[in-house]
């Protein structure tokens, strides 16, 4: 088998299988690729069985995570993404859906302090290291079972080869050992990658848990109300506590996201969040959960932030299962280190369910860029109609302009009725003489006028002469306008054709209602 290929695009996954094994009659060395490393390797499996004849040296290291770890063992739940909560009883918490706190709702890991803790990073129970029993049963599983003791064993550790690739299916090597189980976290699996999703920024003091619903965005937006007096309740019916909706956003499989945070009222009149961490403990108790479970909530999670303790934790330590080599990589490929964070992905259904967030990512990002063109036409159109607006109320600007002229004229003139003509109008006078002199003078603007008039009179005679000539409609062009207005006109024919009909329609229920009336009056009588 081939190593993984590893795309820093989270939807875009390579899953690459080579060839496997080697012919039973010749000694081969299996390296499982990069599928292992770190802790001391084990060497010398080779086992020679007594039938086929060939040597199997076997050769790998311990898996550098495998126990307690970040992403635990086959227990815990699986990774989550940006859609903010998982899906199902065996799906994580979403990525997004906020980290720290009292609680760590990152995908396959839970963090909770108030509980002591023994040895897993993130709140899962500690295990101790793989035992050298186990990790012989794999390796001779893989390499030299002892099953059959004839050639069909080099064919069995070929099929343990497969099963173990792709993570399923047990491993059988030995009539006195029980088989080996095969999972999708055991570190040969090779249908893993790494993506990326964002870092939660919310912190505890915004008190903000998200809930996963079983039930429709259009539902769970019809029902808003109900549901905030419903978890209202389940808080104790406390007067001093509202609980307020932050936000709404659809999932996959028909469920949604409502993120709520509760707000505390003192008998002072101060108010304040509830913190995420108190508010999701006390969603965690027993009796609380079976009724938040009758309102179909799935899943609750505290959106907080991690700290830079977990975040470095988290980055240092891979997953169990993934190879640290592939993990050190995706660390140096990631495009946006201070946003976004390596999120491993194992298995088709892990891969399939992040297809989907993607998808329904790229439908609310579509509905929203749809908005937004929207409200781009409508404020194009305003702009066109407060332009059109502005060109009006210039015209209508300079109109008043000239009547208040026209009106501070006619009253200064009776205003100075009866008196003599002053030195400032006599002044004013001469000027405007001045300059009907200059107006009128023939090698000024007045002969210059008198030149471009005559000019436009000789264009417009020579226009009507050459008229024939210059306006010459083409033969295809006129056929095209007297089929456009022929087109026109039995439009207009069958649209006075459909008018009359309802005309004729309308008199007859008027007479039908004018009969009624009568019989009616009739029968009243």
């Amino acid at each position: 088998f081939g190593g993984l290929g590893l795309n820093t695009n989270p939807a875009a996954v390579n899953f690459n299988m080579g060839g496997f094994g080697a012919p039973a009659t010749t000694a081969t060395v299996f390296n499982f690729g990069n599928s292992l490393g770190g802790a001391g390797a084990f060497g010398g499996f080779g086992t020679t069985t007594t039938s086929a004849g060939a040597g199997f040296t076997f050769s790998f290291t311990n898996p550098s995570s495998t126990g307690g770890g970040l992403f635990g063992n086959t227990q815990n739940k699986g990774f989550g993404f940006s859609s903010g909560l998982g899906t199902g009883p065996g799906a994580g918490a979403g990525f997004s859906s906020g980290l720290g706190g009292t609680s760590l709702g990152f995908g396959g890991f839970n963090l909770q302090p108030t509980q002591p803790q023994q040895g897993g990073l993130f709140g899962q129970q500690s295990q101790a290291p793989a035992q050298p029993n186990q990790l012989i049963n794999t390796a001779s599983a893989l390499s030299a079972p002892t099953l059959l003791n004839d050639e069909r064993d080099a064919i069995l550790a070929k099929w343990n080869q497969l099963q173990a690739f792709w993570g399923t299916g047990k491993g059988y090597f030995n009539n006195s050992i029980p088989p080996v189980d095969f999972t999708q976290e055991n570190p040969f699996c090779r249908f893993k990658a790494v993506g990326y999703s964002c870092i939660p920024r919310s912190k505890d003091e915004d008190g903000l848990v998200a809930l996963a619903l079983s039930k429709k965005e259009a539902d769970v937006r019809n029902q808003q109300q109900q549901l905030v007096e419903s978890l209202h309740k389940v808080l104790g019916s406390n007067a001093t506590l509202t609980v307020n909706v932050e936000g709404v956003k659809a999932l996959p499989d028909d469920q949604t996201e409502v993120i709520i945070y509760a707000v505390e009222r003192s008998p002072s009149g101060m108010s304040k969040r509830v913190p995420a961490s108190t508010l999701f403990n006390y969603m965690e108790q027993a009796n609380v959960k079976v009724q938040l479970q009758q309102l179909a909530v799935v899943m609750a999670v505290p959106r907080t932030a991690l700290s830079p303790a977990q975040l470095k934790q988290l980055l240092q330590n891979p997953a169990a299962g993934v190879d640290p080599i592939i993990w050190e990589q995706a660390k140096v490929d990631n495009p946006d280190p201070e946003k976004l964070i390596p999120v491993p992905m194992v298995g088709f259904k892990e891969l399939l369910r992040r297809l989907k967030i993607q998808e329904q990512m790229t439908k609310q990002h579509q509905t929203r860029v749809d908005i937004i063109s929207n409200d781009i036409r409508e404020l194009q159109k305003n702009q066109g109609t407060t332009v059109a607006k502005i060109a009006q109320y210039k015209r209508k600007l300079m109109d008043l302009s000239h009547r208040v002229l026209q009106v501070l004229i006619r009253q200064e003139i009776q205003r100075k009725s009866g008196y003599a003509i002053q030195m400032d109008e006599e002044h004013l006078r001469v000027q405007l003489d001045t300059i009907q002199s200059e107006l009128n003078a023939p090698t000024q603007f007045k002969g210059r006028l008198n030149e471009l008039m005559s000019q436009i009179r000789m264009q417009n005679h020579y226009g009507t002469v050459r008229s024939e000539e210059r306006y010459i409609v083409d033969t295809d062009l006129l056929r095209e306008i007297k089929q456009h207005l022929k087109q026109q006109q039995e439009g207009l024919s069958h649209l006075i054709t459909v008018i009359k009909d309802d005309m004729e329609d309308i008199k007859v229920i008027e007479q039908g209602l004018h009969d009624s009336v009568h019989v009616r009056s009739g029968k009243l009588s």
